[in-house]
């Protein structure tokens, strides 16, 4: 569904790091029409990177200027580093270039710099910008209101060898969404992963255990165990697609919005 271009035109968007695997499937998402209402219009990637000089989209070629690459578009989509996207985040500012901000692992660093910009800009920031996810994250907040602290909570998930940051921004996003509908403090009830004679669970106790392998684009299970029983809930991808489309459809939402900090459930109506 098309959420409908700025001022009747199509949002031009900067893509940060094109020679990544999201920013590949970001262009190619784009080139490809998924989102109807936004143009690629740069790409820029570190000094060095194979990619700049090269064409990634028509009339497109990626570069390492930074502050070309913002002044050419009105949104950036980030899904880089923490420390790149603290850097692009406050070069933003002066501009007040709006953002769709998808590094996960973001550190105190990044965050303050995403702050800054939210203060003159609209920014979403999301750990994860598929539909399906996101649907998730709603059920399993409600799932651990009903159920209550007597059941169990475990969330385990699944990605690519090639990442980095554990446990993903996804799976922390979960066990936040079953504390707060449990009501309680999630860096208080949070584990991640067990290790040595760890003793009995605890009451209250949230686990997140994170698994690398492969080429697995995202798996995510959030386990619910009681007596006799337990409930699962879960998502799969099996394509970057999926990121890629929900990450130009918030850069086409995002444009125009007041300055802010938003998410993808504010992008999809479900807030």
């Amino acid at each position: 569904m098309s959420t409908g271009a700025v001022g009747g035109r199509r949002v031009r968007v900067c893509v940060l790091g094109p020679s990544g695997r999201m920013g590949q499937a970001l262009i190619e998402a784009a080139v490809a029409g998924d989102e109807p209402d936004v143009v690629i219009a740069s790409a820029v990637d570190r000094a060095g990177a194979g990619v700049i000089g090269t064409a990634v989209a028509s009339d497109v070629i990626a570069s390492d200027d930074l502050a070309y690459g913002l002044g050419a578009a009105q949104v950036y989509v980030d899904f880089t580093t923490p420390a790149s996207t603290a850097v692009a985040a406050r070069a933003a500012v002066s501009r007040r270039v709006a953002a769709v901000i998808g590094t996960t692992g973001l550190d105190a660093d990044a965050n303050a710099a995403i702050d800054a910009l939210a203060a003159v800009a609209p920014v979403v920031v999301a750990a994860n910008f598929s539909l399906g996810v996101n649907v998730v994250l709603g059920l399993c907040k409600r799932a651990a209101r009903a159920l209550g602290p007597a059941w169990d909570p475990e969330v385990v998930e699944l990605h690519h060898r090639a990442k980095r940051d554990a446990p993903s921004g996804t799976a922390i996003a979960i066990a936040k969404a079953i504390a707060a509908g449990l009501e309680v403090d999630y860096d208080q009830a949070r584990c991640y992963a067990r290790e040595g004679d760890v003793g009995p669970r605890p009451d209250g106790q949230i686990g997140v255990v994170a698994v690398r392998g492969g080429d697995v684009v995202g798996e995510h299970t959030a386990y619910f165990f009681g007596k006799h029983e337990r409930v699962e809930i879960g998502h799969r991808a099996t394509s970057r697609t999926i990121f890629a489309a929900g990450a130009l459809r918030a850069a086409a939402w995002v444009a125009g919005r007041p300055p802010g900090r938003y998410d993808m459930l504010d992008v999809l109506g479900l807030a």
